[in-house]
């Protein structure tokens, strides 16, 4: 009879957990750079520009939240 025997670990290093902390720490930065951006671009325009891209005011942070984290429901 033979016997296989494998054995895997799940646990990672003290390095790659910091890794991926940073890593997740850079995306929600990009995230939040993404929302403010797009928050003022909106902000600054008129009402005439948002009334053509059929945008009113009080939709302006939503928008800006889609087009940064996503369609959130």
């Amino acid at each position: 009879m033979a016997y296989a025997t494998d054995i895997r670990s799940n646990d990672h290093g003290l390095l790659d957990r910091v890794s991926a902390a940073f890593k997740y720490l850079s995306e929600a930065r990009a995230q939040r750079k993404v929302y403010h951006t797009t928050l003022n671009e909106l902000r600054a325009l008129n009402g005439r520009d948002l009334a053509d891209l059929g945008i009113s005011r009080a939709d302006i942070p939503f928008l800006a939240r889609a087009a940064a984290y996503g369609e959130q429901k």
